[in-house]
């Protein structure tokens, strides 16, 4: 029986992305069951997105600027490229998406796909015209996906997620569940690869 790892994460979380790339990555060298959770980190942005300029404060954009030079190194060491996303934004739809995508095992790649849009493409993944399209280019129906996203059935699904994460005491993301561990934040290339060595051979004995 494969290890069980749950990830607790938000689209508009730049860590979030490194820590799914970082997975997916090291997903041929182990044997483990991946379950992708989202957990709405800002659930009171617009849709419609804030302009990330209007959110800064005296002094911001050079501590912003420290930040994202440290998000693109570990994103370069993991063999991906992001930039900081022009918008910051409401991630329901597009959480309420993947919870739809899940159902046909579709919902990795429509991560993949809703992640580069926000951090490479300058896409608001708030709007829901703009996740049912990128949705299609994931393979799923346009129209499935908008009805979905308007759906009562997706929203509990939503909300089911985020009581599971208060029980389990995730107070931020990333967060892990390896087997029973958790784990919070991303971790480069090489410290995951032994978190999930050690979790393996603990796992198997």
């Amino acid at each position: 029986m494969a290890l069980k790892i749950v990830m607790f994460s938000d689209y508009i979380c730049p860590f979030c992305y490194v820590g799914f790339e970082t997975i997916r990555k090291l997903k041929p060298e182990f044997d483990f069951q991946i379950e992708w959770r989202g957990f709405q980190i800002h659930p009171d942005w617009p849709a419609a997105g804030i302009p990330v300029e209007k959110m800064r404060g005296p002094g911001e954009a050079e501590s912003r600027q420290a930040l994202w030079k440290r998000i693109s190194a570990m994103a370069e060491a993991t063999g991906f490229s992001m930039k900081p996303p022009t918008v910051l934004t409401n991630s329901r739809a597009a959480l309420a998406a993947t919870e739809f995508a899940r159902e046909s095992g579709r919902d990795e790649l429509l991560e993949e796909r809703i992640y580069r849009a926000y951090f490479n493409e300058g896409e608001n993944i708030g709007d829901a015209g703009v996740v049912a399209r990128l949705a299609a280019e994931a393979g799923l129906d346009a129209g499935e996906v908008a009805e979905a996203i308007k759906s009562p059935k997706y929203e509990m699904r939503l909300k089911n997620n985020s009581l599971a994460a208060h029980q389990r005491g995730v107070s931020g993301v990333p967060t892990f569940f390896i087997g029973e561990f958790p784990l919070v934040g991303a971790q480069n290339l090489d410290a995951m690869r032994a978190i999930l060595k050690r979790a393996t051979e603990r796992f198997a004995s």
